[in-house]
């Protein structure tokens, strides 16, 4: 859909073309990214990224290690 977009801008009609354009950007921002989003986070746990008392523990443990 994009690149008929690009090929509409250029040799059918400038409007249409733009169109087209910004149709797929929305459909990739609204439809691909969520997608792409929900693929990477669905098998890792909130709380391992979660600034608590037990993660500022560890961080200070592991900074004493490597002095």
């Amino acid at each position: 859909m994009l690149a008929y977009g690009f090929y509409a801008k250029a040799n059918v009609n400038e409007s249409l073309g733009h169109k087209f354009i910004g149709l797929s950007m929305m459909g990739g921002f609204f439809l691909l990214m969520p997608t792409f989003i929900y693929h990477r986070w669905k098998d890792r746990k909130v709380k391992d990224y979660m600034l608590t008392e037990e993660t500022f523990k560890r961080m200070k443990e592991y900074n004493n290690k490597k002095d």
